[in-house]
């Protein structure tokens, strides 16, 4: 399993071997994966990885696994676009956009997923099942189709239908009566009924390793330098901290020169920001709260790695911002208008935290910043044109009375 050894508890440091296994026996904290990070430096370089695939396995030194055929949908290593418009409108220097919206079904989650779906090969397992807000569903139901497993994704009742459509062509899509908590608590439920890779729960550890591949691809676009800013929308909060991590393996490995800690900041919707309020407040705790936004994919009220999130902003030097959805709408429309680029709301909130945090002087024009756009906006159209177009007469006239236009 490349050069992963073990899991070990993030909170008593118990170590366990490599299976299908989350939290500790010793004090039920959760686990993640362990690296001989000494023989992980050895084999890794910028000239290995360049001359590797045009995916996210070509950092397969870094992750816990190796690519198979069956595994490897293509995910990963998706356009950073320098948004000099976007930051000329909002204030800033140098912008980035990293734009994941172009991985195989449109959304970060390719990434974990794939590694996820090569742990359950590995492991022997003939069906994949995950709880999601959406995004998740479509790409767990993607990888396993690719791979020849069975899957069954559990989703929220009220979940966007274009979000699905996709997914129930692919796989067994179960609807729930609840919110996300509830679906992820069934989930847990059916983890002690069945012999799956339930990827969020029992695949959590591995499943997690994927999304560090948003910070090496960071990096190594920006020519194998760390940025000094980036933002991150914040759901169950283990994007954030796999970025945080990414960036420190980096440094460990030797793949960048500079030990420089970069600044992480988390992007939440106000309808749904546990781990923005506990920012603002101060405290450790991070209280879960009842969702009530647009913002589906970013609606867990409960974050898993809320906790683990807030601690790596704060020892970064980040924040966590939360926006309306009326900002958030917004912003996907600046987006764009400004650079081309069509995102999904979650999108919307973190370029509306970006914003917000530049006007607050928290994020400054000289630093070089990074803002990860995560989901496509042609998966909730409804969000972006709620009400249709409208319709004109087929003449000159019909369209100069509707449209103010200029010579």
């Amino acid at each position: 399993m490349a050069f992963a050894n073990s899991l070990i508890c993030r909170e008593c440091s118990q170590t366990y071997e490599l299976s299908p296994t989350y939290f500790c026996e010793a004090c039920f904290g959760p686990l993640e994966v362990a690296y001989d990070t000494e023989a992980m430096a050895a084999s890794v370089s910028a000239e290995k990885i360049a001359a590797g695939p045009p995916t996210l396995w070509r950092y397969a030194d870094l992750l816990p696994v190796e690519p198979t055929a069956a595994s490897d949908l293509g995910a990963g290593l998706t356009p950073m676009i320098r948004a000099d418009r976007l930051a000329s409108e909002l204030g800033l220097g140098e912008l980035w956009i990293k734009n994941d919206s172009l991985n195989p079904t449109n959304s970060f989650k390719d990434r974990p997923v794939t590694v996820a779906v090569a742990m359950a090969l590995e492991f022997g397992l003939k069906t994949v099942a995950c709880a999601s807000t959406g995004n998740l569903a479509n790409s767990v139901a993607a990888h396993a189709a690719h791979a020849g497993l069975e899957s069954f994704v559990f989703v929220p009742a009220d979940i966007e239908p274009s979000k699905i459509v996709a997914t129930a062509a692919l796989g067994t899509v179960v609807k729930v009566d609840g919110n996300y908590d509830a679906v992820n608590r069934l989930c847990s439920q059916l983890n002690e009924e069945y012999t799956w890779g339930i990827v969020n729960v029992n695949l959590r550890p591995y499943y997690a390793e994927g999304s560090k591949t948003l910070a090496f691809e960071t990096a190594e676009q920006l020519g194998w330098e760390l940025p000094d800013h980036v933002v991150v929308p914040v759901a169950s909060g283990a994007l954030l901290t796999r970025i945080a991590k990414g960036f420190r393996e980096m440094v460990d490995v030797g793949l960048v020169s500079s030990e420089k800690t970069v600044a992480i900041s988390g992007a939440q919707a106000e309808g749904c920001s546990p781990v923005a309020t506990a920012f603002e407040e101060g405290t450790e705790d991070v209280r879960p709260q009842k969702p009530s936004t647009i913002v589906k994919s970013l609606a867990i009220g409960d974050p898993a790695d809320g906790f683990y999130a807030l601690r790596e902003v704060r020892a970064s030097g980040g924040a966590v911002a939360a926006v309306s959805d009326e900002e958030a709408i917004g912003a996907i429309h600046l987006l764009a208008r400004t650079e081309g680029i069509l995102t999904e709301p979650a999108g919307g909130v973190t370029i509306a935290t970006l914003a917000k945090l530049a006007r607050e002087g928290r994020i400054s024009e000289k630093e070089r910043v990074v803002a990860y756009v995560t989901g496509h906006g042609l998966k909730t159209p409804e969000v972006i044109v709620p009400y249709g177009l409208e319709v004109i007469p087929a003449t000159v006239e019909g369209f100069q009375s509707t449209y103010d236009t200029k010579e």
